[in-house]
């Protein structure tokens, strides 16, 4: 990651915040929910994080850097140890950890080892109990009992990251621990993602919600063309998938699936960049993608 390093300020402050936790906890929603605005793609299907991904968070001299992560998970493939690698960069170069939870469930082999690993490091631990709309307070309350019993967190947060609920209180229990260092960021800086990843997790987040369960998880997206003029940014990308029959149900029936992707994705797109655009959606099959290394690292999955 390269940095620019802000020397604004008289007694600026930041720290590198991970947001770790199993599939589906919530993080990405949490990330979105503390920067303000919604860099993070989210969908109820697990696994929907595939890569570290950077928001920034600047209120005057205090800097935030956030990293949301893949789901702690056991790999079954070449992606998942990507993946978890990931985890693992994002664990040791970080000050805080927010470790993310759901109230009514118990901890599984990834998150007692991410936990174990934590331990020896110098990173402040707070719990995050998400999702706390979802459950009544004796089942929180038992839930808080049970985990705190285990770790010795810095503190433990119930939030609904969903309804914005709790937010306040994390930035509460995070500025006592920011260091006295420069700004790595520009004020303005939202994410370091690029343009281009920036689409691409805008249409595969419309794969994830659109799509039956079997199919979202073996597919890619590559922007191949990115041009951008004064009024109007021409994106072409390409979805890839790992099976034929996948390949029909993105396209749907006299391709109404694939235009109704490509409908949501450019909405969320012209939103974010702020331009009119034309997108073009493709779509190809590459079988087994996710256990070939050199198609990963087309697809940008590098350590």
């Amino acid at each position: 990651m390269d940095f620019q390093i802000n020397t604004k300020y008289t007694n600026p402050k930041s720290a590198f915040i991970t947001i770790l936790g199993r599939p589906n906890v919530g993080k990405s929603t949490l990330l979105n929910a503390l920067l303000g605005e919604k860099i993070a793609i989210v969908s109820k299907k697990p696994q929907t994080t595939r890569t570290r991904i950077t928001g920034v968070l600047t209120k005057g001299e205090k800097q935030y850097v956030f990293i949301d992560t893949p789901g702690l998970h056991s790999p079954k493939n070449l992606l998942g140890e990507y993946m978890m690698r990931a985890v693992g960069s994002a664990m040791t170069e970080n000050d805080i950890t927010l470790f993310v939870i759901e109230a009514t469930t118990e901890l599984n082999i990834a998150e007692k080892n991410a936990l174990s690993k934590l331990s020896a490091s110098n990173s402040k631990v707070i719990l995050i109990i998400n999702k706390i709309d979802a459950v009544n307070r004796v089942v929180l309350a038992e839930s808080i009992a049970a985990i705190s019993s285990m770790y010795n967190f810095y503190s433990v947060i119930p939030v609904s990251a969903l309804q914005n609920d709790g937010i306040d209180i994390i930035f509460k229990e995070i500025e006592p621990l920011l260091i006295d260092s420069p700004h790595f960021f520009p004020d303005d800086t939202l994410t370091d993602m690029p343009e281009k990843q920036i689409v691409a997790e805008l249409i595969r987040e419309k794969l994830l919600r659109l799509l039956d369960d079997e199919v979202p998880h073996g597919i890619a997206v590559g922007i191949e063309e990115f041009k951008e003029t004064k009024d109007l940014l021409s994106i072409r990308a390409e979805i890839y998938c790992e099976k034929e029959t996948h390949k029909r149900i993105i396209i749907g029936k006299n391709g109404e699936m694939l235009k109704k992707i490509g409908t949501y994705a450019r909405e969320d797109a012209e939103k974010f960049f702020g331009i009119k655009i034309y997108l073009d959606l493709w779509v190809k099959v590459k079988e087994n993608w996710r256990d070939r290394r050199t198609l990963l690292s087309d697809f940008g999955f590098k350590d």
